[in-house]
């Protein structure tokens, strides 16, 4: 008898392997390398940036890139994801590799902003591609009771990164080149790919046991969505950040960005994704609220630290640091046992809005700025239970033929969720903060928060109707 995939049904069996035992062990250390190295790169970009825009002699490189990565991630997302559905993830996941791989050197021996931003485009399309393969890899790799622990590992791969990757960035930048940082990941990527031999071989190969036949099968109209979808967010971002100096340009800019965005991204969810219907939509969708709201004022914590406050740079990544940590706890704990999926995100969501809410307190000079380092764990710990279990209970709704699709559609959420919640936040602080960072960062905050409050309301929908 088949087991029905809801988000009800149980996860756990009475003895699931180990995600190090010897049956899993290469394939799993292998998926946190690669893991491990993008979110290295993610952290380091951010670093080296101020060095890369003096010695290419580029300050909007900080817009440009990000946009550009956005824009070839989104569309490597959905190019992956069908692909995975009908050949299977070996190749997605490979030519994510390579391009990811090829991006870094690129980057390295960039001599123009141009070839910089080119270089972003080729790493978003690698990075978009390799998480998307690796997520269907899991699906097919690992028995269900073994997935909250794989990808509870994903976030605890991102930790490392987060609490030395600034540091050793920095520190490479300053004395052997920015260049370096880019160069200094590409042999690293040898190792993972030897490590994930085994998992590529079995099964890795071959198409979902039943190919789809929905509309989300069709690679030109996928193909065509993506890119209306990966546009209108670029063009919607250039638009926000730019209403500040030249209001009409960037609002037509933002009204064009904003259509084309709505043309094309209801195509890549699942149907009822954007009216948040039962089941798997309200999952898929999940991890757009829970990025919305946690990015949307995690960007803009150092920023309010060191202007409001007068912390240093390293002092203010403090808040970040301890929240990646807040986020691998949340992880791990959602492994003990097997939970109620939907009421875990609940309780995440909470977790996210009374850390940003607590972050408010910084405000009143008698507390001070320190009180966002509580906050934010918090907050991380709030992610790390709600993310992981949408995560989870999205691959335990999808049907085979759909992972692959149902993959991107997370990521496709997040990446929107995130990247335009930053732009609006970079928007109000441009418009209200200009001569007041104070008054611009409770503007945010007061608005992730409501984010969060509605993903408080609507998590109880990832149940599947009876």
């Amino acid at each position: 008898m088949t087991v029905p995939k809801t988000a009800d049904a149980p996860y756990e069996s009475p003895r699931p392997p180990r995600i190090f035992g010897p049956e899993y062990r290469t394939a799993s250390l292998g998926i946190l390398l690669v893991i491990t190295l993008i979110a290295f790169e993610g952290m380091s970009v951010s670093t080296v940036m101020p060095a890369v825009s003096e010695d290419l002699d580029a300050l909007d490189l900080y817009g440009a890139s990000l946009s550009a990565f956005l824009i070839a991630c989104l569309l490597a997302n959905v190019v992956a994801g069908l692909w995975s559905d009908r050949r299977g993830y070996v190749w997605p996941f490979l030519l994510g590799v390579g391009l990811f791989t090829a991006g870094m050197a690129m980057a390295g021996a960039a001599g123009s902003k141009e070839l910089f931003i080119v270089a972003r485009v080729v790493q978003g399309l690698g990075g978009g591609a390799v998480i998307v393969a690796i997520y269907v890899m899991i699906a097919r790799v690992y028995v269900p009771a073994t997935r909250p622990r794989v990808f509870a590992a994903l976030s605890a791969a991102w930790v490392l990164p987060a609490v030395v990757g600034p540091g050793l960035t920095g520190l490479i930048a300053e004395t052997v080149g920015w260049r370096w940082v880019f160069y200094g990941i590409v042999p690293l990527v040898v190792p993972a790919l030897v490590m994930l031999l085994p998992a590529l071989r079995v099964g890795g190969d071959t198409p979902a046991p039943t190919l789809s036949t929905g509309p989300r099968s069709r690679p030109l109209a996928m193909t065509l969505a993506a890119t209306a979808t990966a546009c209108g967010a670029g063009i919607l971002l250039y638009g926000v950040s730019h209403l500040h100096d030249t209001p009409v340009p960037g609002g037509i800019a933002t009204v064009a960005g904003l259509a084309a965005l709505l043309a094309g991204l209801p195509r890549l969810l699942p149907p009822r994704a954007l009216r948040f219907g039962r089941g798997l939509p309200t999952t898929i969708m999940m991890r757009g609220v829970f990025a919305s709201a946690f990015f949307g004022v995690n960007a803009f914590i150092p920023l309010f630290l060191t202007e409001v406050h007068d912390f240093s740079v390293a002092g203010a990544g403090v808040a970040l640091t301890l929240g990646a940590l807040g986020w691998s706890t949340g992880s791990y704990l959602q492994t003990r046992r097997s939970y109620d999926r939907p009421l875990l995100v609940r309780i995440g969501a909470t977790a996210i809005t009374a850390g940003i809410l607590m972050t408010l307190l910084a405000l009143v000079p008698e507390v001070g700025g320190w009180v966002t380092v509580p906050a934010w764990v918090v907050a991380g710990f709030g992610m790390g239970i709600g993310m992981t279990s949408v995560n989870v209970t999205a691959m335990h709704q999808s049907p085979d033929a759909e992972q692959g699709a149902n993959s991107a559609a997370l990521q496709v959420v997040d990446t929107l969720g995130s990247g335009i919640t930053i732009g609006v936040g970079g928007g109000l602080i441009n418009l209200i903060g200009h001569d007041d960072i104070a008054a611009g960062y409770a503007t945010i905050v007061v608005l992730m928060a409501f984010i969060g409050l509605f993903g408080m309301l609507v998590a109880q929908r990832m149940r599947d109707i009876p």
